[in-house]
């Protein structure tokens, strides 16, 4: 067996989890889907890549692996200081601004594309030192990797992924064990982690604040525009969408509104 695909393979493959997920495999990226799908070749011990075409495509739960095989999964606890910047200092100081006025003291977030956890977690320590009582907050974090989710729920990760966390944060938040840091369960009881595919809009409703960072480049623009539509449909009338630091909804047609803060940009959908 080769290391490439055919034309024609990768072209079924490039087209069936294009139509599956929205993500998008060019040939600037095309060794890195050949790569993951000989390596599911083998893993799978199947005869061909015809063969494993045709498991994938017959398969539900086969098609969700190789999905979260191809999907690359990098991030790190505080990534993107300024985004962090401006939820403290920007965005949660607007948002109790419109709570109080109708008197509703829960935050909503979504981390989509949450990978193995580290942005939620980000999120939900930030917001538990800063928030005033009585306010409260609740986060969903999704993602298409089942794999990414499970090492996200267990919360537990190497001494050399948490050197991004303050040492203020990681004293209160964090339990140290032999080789590892554990997040503490006053963290993890504010954070529901559960797969979705962003090619689907979500059911939940009135998220106050969402980030989905370093997703949208692997979509093209009719499913960056699918998706980000979905995120406007989901949101509250006053709420803010962070995207990655390389993304922009520049020349999108869109009803966000662009935001230029102190810290970094960012989008609000700022309805009546």
């Amino acid at each position: 067996m080769t290391d490439t695909l055919t034309d024609a393979e990768f072209e079924q493959f490039r087209s069936i989890i294009y139509s599956e997920s929205g993500i998008t495999f060019s040939e600037t990226n095309r060794s890195i889907l050949e790569s993951r799908i000989k390596e599911l070749i083998r893993e799978k011990s199947v005869a061909s890549v015809n063969d494993y075409y045709k498991l994938v495509t017959t398969n539900s739960d086969e098609m969700k692996y190789m999905l979260d095989a191809v999907t690359t999964n990098l991030t790190r606890f505080f990534r993107n200081q300024a985004h962090f910047d401006a939820l403290e200092h920007f965005v949660i100081p607007n948002i109790l601004k419109e709570k109080e006025k109708v008197g509703n003291t829960k935050i909503r977030v979504w981390s989509a594309g949450c990978s193995t956890g580290e942005e939620p977690y980000t999120i939900a320590m930030l917001l538990k030192s800063i928030l005033p009582a009585p306010y409260t907050f609740a986060i969903t974090a999704s993602d298409l990797s089942l794999k990414s989710l499970m090492t996200a729920k267990l919360g537990y990760y190497a001494a050399s992924k948490v050197t991004g966390i303050p040492d203020s944060y990681l004293a209160k938040y964090l339990t140290k064990s032999t080789d590892g840091y554990q997040m503490n369960k006053e963290i993890m009881d504010t954070i529901h982690f559960d797969y979705h595919n962003l090619k689907h809009a979500i059911t939940e409703r009135n998220f106050d604040i969402v980030f989905c960072r370093n997703v949208l480049i692997y979509f093209d623009e009719p499913a960056q525009r699918a998706v980000i539509n979905n995120f406007y449909e989901a949101m509250a009338p006053h709420s803010y969408l962070f995207i990655g630091h390389s993304e922009s909804l520049f020349g999108m047609d869109t009803k966000f509104e662009f935001v230029k803060t102190e810290q970094t940009t960012l989008y609000q959908k700022n309805e009546p």
